[in-house]
């Protein structure tokens, strides 16, 4: 018995080579097309199984844990330097590099 199906199945594997054969570009791509719109709608509803079953890995358990803790206030922007700070900056950094040079030097 398990001779004739695999006889079959061989026959019928043979029969779609033989047909994907005859196709063109086009309708091979439109095949393919399909198959992917129908492999992403498995794709959907393992998803929607996932989420069903793990609720908490993508957002729903957590959302209420957040909201207990107080946000953190906005975040306050860079302090501008004035052009006397920038002054003594550039002056502090070319003695630094100065004595890196020197030091090199021995």
């Amino acid at each position: 018995m398990d001779v004739s199906r695999a006889r079959r199945h061989a026959d019928s594997v043979r029969e779609l080579e033989d047909s994907v054969a005859t196709l063109n570009t086009e309708q091979l791509r439109r095949l393919a097309r399909l198959g992917a719109i129908a492999r992403l709608e498995q794709l959907k509803q393992e998803e929607a199984a996932i989420r069903a079953e793990f609720p908490e890995l993508f957002g729903r358990g957590r959302r209420a844990a957040v909201t207990d803790v107080a946000k953190p206030s906005r975040r306050r922007g860079r302090r501008k330097m004035s052009s006397a700070a920038r002054k003594a900056v550039s002056e502090r950094m070319r003695k630094y590099w100065a004595e890196r040079r020197k030091g090199k030097g021995k």
